[in-house]
């Protein structure tokens, strides 16, 4: 059985958690979740063991030409939850946006989860999300969207655009796209390292200055991040963050830190359009207070 026909077998709109047991191996599928499919969760036997891998990129795609729908693994149910799997799109470092999972899902959540790719890997599209102990691979813009999403004590590795190439790069991690200043929604980064892959460290350090990671670019006009507690490894550029194009957004966006570390950290060369967070703040962006976590995750932020 495909793990599209065990999806396809699960109970409609459950009130209860249903899982699906997924054991290790290379599952090469194209997997879609529809709303119906409340309350599904999905088991690996461990990231790294347990994969599921597809190809579909922009503007390949037959019939279906955007990034949305390039997705390997597209969530549209809400309670959604995965544990010990690696989510993969290998369409390559030469390719154009090429998602690994969409997340449509309200109260979804990824545990121990690894999510691999390269342009525009994890697309939280919307609605409330939660990451723990997970590990985020790509080149540009690879984590993304308009929900409201905590990621906490997450790897977050920057990957080549090019291999061995001589050209460098520019690499934003996050791109968010709230659309309102109304939205409750954004990005946390909790107790994350955000360094880069080892064959992105090699080129780094063969040439920093032409080899520059950031922390994110205002996908919309009120795009918001939130870095706190974070290593960030000397791969983030000292500016910290960066424009989409020309002043877009950059007098509606929100990007705050708040005592991160390592070498990247440092705030004296950061955009003058970013922040420094208020101690009396951080408050606010907590699991409990941004996502409502103490109603439907109380076993995981107590």
């Amino acid at each position: 059985m495909s793990i599209q026909q065990a999806v396809n077998s699960a109970p409609d709109k459950s009130e209860r958690r249903f899982v699906i047991r997924i054991k290790a191996g290379v599952y090469q599928e194209i997997v879609r979740i529809p709303p119906s499919k409340t309350n599904l969760m999905f088991v690996g036997d461990g990231m790294g063991k347990t994969v599921i891998t597809g190809s579909m990129r922009v503007p390949s795609l037959p019939g279906v030409p955007t990034t949305y729908g390039s997705a390997t693994v597209a969530v549209n149910a809400d309670g959604f939850v995965a544990r010990d799997i690696t989510f993969e799109n290998a369409a390559g470092p030469g390719s154009q946006q090429a998602v690994a999972l969409r997340v449509d899902s309200d109260l979804s959540a990824f545990y121990s989860c690894a999510f691999l790719g390269h342009q525009d890997t994890l697309y939280t599209h919307t609605l409330r999300q939660f990451y723990r102990n997970c590990r985020i691979e790509g080149t540009v813009d690879f984590i993304f969207g308009n929900s409201a999403a905590i990621f906490d004590n997450c790897l977050i590795l920057v990957r080549p655009r090019q291999i061995n190439s001589n050209k460098g790069s520019s690499n934003p991690v996050t791109a968010q796209g709230r659309t309102d200043p109304a939205e409750p929604t954004g990005f946390v980064f909790h107790n994350c390292t955000i360094n880069g892959t080892e064959e992105y460290t090699r080129q780094f350090y063969a040439n920093p200055k032409i080899y520059k990671a950031y922390l994110g670019r205002p996908w919309k006009m009120y795009s918001r991040a939130i870095i706190i507690n974070s290593y960030l490894g000397e791969l983030i550029s000292p500016e910290g963050w960066m424009p989409w194009i020309g002043d877009f957004a950059l007098d509606t966006l929100y990007y705050g830190e708040y005592q991160n570390f390592g070498p990247g950290a440092k705030v004296s060369g950061r955009m003058p359009w970013s922040n420094q967070i208020p101690e009396i703040n951080v408050g606010m962006y907590s699991a409990r207070s941004f996502i409502q976590g103490d109603e439907w995750l109380p076993d995981t932020i107590n």
